[in-house]
């Protein structure tokens, strides 16, 4: 079930941690009553530690912090952050703490995957950022690429209740019920802006393909052109027929993927994809100036998505995640042009007849890595067409 959306919103994107870190700690300072915030990871490093503090100083002045991390993503939160955070009041769960990274039981699978902000019910951040140093990709010149978006208005509403509702279900879960406590800043709803958006999640029970139903439902009515940037791009047959059929529409798809990999296996497997793109007419660019960590696209100049979902089985079937799904011929523009300016300064692109100079060995570990990413998606239980 895709949610409708809602009118009256204002949204600022946030390119990279250069602009949402300050934007996210400026807010935390400001905060007056109550901060959820939910990430993947929260590392101890500059930018987690000041994060940490913010949050700390929130604390400090009786504000109501609730931090929940998740298990696998946040080992060393747990480990160098958590204790003293908890120590001077802030509050916090973490999403199932077992660790066992190899098992392909499905329930140790289904991450935390989302990165989202509720301050004081007036403002929340939504978007693929964990709470990472920028710049963490060894010597690299040029910060991970990546986006958020910072809400403001009606959209406030289905974010609170998300929020508030998954901490009380890990609470109930963790046999915490001293931190169970009521929501203390209901969201303020009142008109601030002139912006259709949608806060779509993906979750076990009611909203188990949102965030794919939302991406097929825009692929399903584009007209001109598809952009997509996204991190890990593994997508099942639905997903590839949907961008298929476009093409033959004569919609014009561009897909930016990753080019510098920090998981060289999904890396692999993507690019035993690439000849069913090309050959149908699809453009592939790889970014290659720092590391590309972004999930969102673009549709038709209007239709536009910003948040933490891959598409992948692990993040369409899988995770937790969170994306904004923005209608606005303005916002949808700037993170175009954003966009297209990553492909101008950052990206390679990929053409058929580079593809078919490939050595055979490539082509094998590109072909070795597709079955064995296609065998943990099957083992984890979801095979055939997702």
């Amino acid at each position: 079930m895709i949610p409708s959306p809602l009118p009256g919103n204002a949204l600022t994107l946030l390119e990279n941690g250069e602009q949402y870190f300050p934007a996210l700690r400026a807010a935390i300072d400001q905060a007056e009553r109550e901060i959820f915030l939910q990430t993947y990871i929260f590392e101890p490093d500059e930018t987690g530690r000041s994060i940490a503090a913010a949050l700390e100083r929130a604390a400090a002045r009786g504000v109501e912090v609730r931090v929940m991390v998740d298990g696998f993503g946040g080992r060393s939160f747990v480990a160098q952050l958590m204790p003293r955070m908890v120590e001077r009041g802030v509050q916090v769960l973490i999403y199932r703490r077992e660790l066992k990274p190899l098992s392909l039981r499905r329930h140790r699978l289904r991450r935390l995957h989302r990165k989202v902000v509720v301050i004081d019910g007036r403002e929340a951040f939504v978007g693929g950022i964990n709470l990472i140093d920028d710049y963490q990709q060894g010597s690299a010149p040029h910060p991970r690429f990546d986006y958020a978006v910072q809400v403001r208005g009606p959209l406030l509403e289905p974010i609170v209740a998300s929020v508030h509702r998954l901490w009380r279900l890990v609470v109930w879960a963790s046999f915490r019920r001293r931190q169970h406590a009521p929501l203390i800043a209901p969201a303020q709803t009142a008109v601030a802006g002139d912006i259709r958006a949608a806060f779509v999640v993906r979750d076990n029970l009611r909203f188990r393909r949102a965030i794919e139903d939302a991406y097929l439902a825009a692929i399903g009515r584009a007209r001109h052109e598809i952009l997509i940037a996204n991190a890990y791009f593994f997508p099942g047959r639905r997903f590839r027929q949907a961008l298929v059929e476009a093409a033959e529409r004569g919609v014009r798809i561009t897909l930016l993927l990753q080019g510098v990999a920090d998981h060289p296996m999904q890396r692999y497997a993507t690019r035993a994809l690439y000849p069913y793109f090309l050959t149908r007419g699809i453009r592939l660019f790889e970014y290659h100036r720092s590391h590309l960590h972004a999930k969102v696209a673009v549709v038709d100049g209007y239709w536009a998505t910003v948040g933490s979902s891959n598409i992948d089985a692990f993040s369409l079937l899988l995770a937790r995640e969170a994306n904004v799904v923005v209608e606005d011929s303005a916002f949808a523009r700037q993170l175009r042009d954003s966009l297209e300016r990553a492909i101008c300064s950052g990206a390679t692109e990929l053409r058929p007849a580079d593809w078919r100079r490939l050595s055979l060995l490539q082509r094998a570990l590109n072909w070795a890595s597709y079955q064995l990413v296609r065998l943990a998606i099957g083992l984890a239980g979801y095979g055939g067409k997702h």
